[in-house]
């Protein structure tokens, strides 16, 4: 496992890329957002993505798998959204927010069963600056830890997952509050969890 430091203000591009490498070779990755530290991988990659679900216990089908897009327009390559939908994106987005949409076919087969996608565009310049470099969107799921040190400080984050991600980003202290999840599969949107981000429509 590599652990590399990188500043939000002041990115090291280098440092990106070889992030980007790592996933686009199906490695597992651990980086801040705007809200807790995650464990990602390339959402394009069907193997990478059940490493990080048998990492984190999510055998069900039914559990949401969520992305990172660079941008509202690469949403519309991977989820159904609608004119409303697309206003409230616009309206909240990057920020502290999972919206649920349906699946579009283009995601991979870990996809398949859920028939929904979980989309953040997180207020994080790091997290940003990776899916830009590696040119698709990243599955995120945030980091389990046995207490608030352990979800929070990268160098613990990388003891707890040692044997299990290939590059830990320290990008200073994480959060602990989790994103505010809003599900838009009904006639209308509904938090369903309620997080760091205040949902107004």
């Amino acid at each position: 496992m590599k652990i590399l430091d990188i500043i939000p203000d002041n990115i090291n591009e280098r440092l990106i890329e070889q992030v980007a490498h790592c996933l686009d070779m199906g490695g597992i990755v651990i980086y801040p957002t705007d809200t807790v530290y995650a464990l990602g991988c390339d959402a394009m990659n069907n193997q990478a993505i059940e490493r990080i679900c048998s990492i984190k216990e999510m055998k069900s089908a039914k559990t949401n798998l969520s992305i990172i897009c660079a941008d509202i327009s690469e949403v519309a390559q991977y989820a159904k959204f609608d004119n409303q939908q697309f206003k409230l994106m616009k309206t909240h987005l990057p920020g502290p927010f999972t919206f649920i949409f349906p699946a579009l076919s283009k995601l991979p087969k870990a996809f398949k069963g859920r028939r929904t996608v979980g989309i953040r565009i997180p207020d994080n310049k790091i997290a940003l600056a990776i899916v830009r470099a590696l040119g698709r969107p990243i599955l995120t799921t945030s980091v389990q830890g046995d207490d608030e040190d352990y979800r929070c400080e990268p160098g613990l984050i990388a003891e707890t997952y040692a044997s299990q991600a290939d590059i830990v980003i320290d990008g200073g202290r994480g959060g602990l509050i989790p994103s505010t999840i809003i599900d838009c599969t009904g006639t209308e949107p509904e938090v369903i969890r309620q997080g760091r981000g205040s949902f107004a429509f």
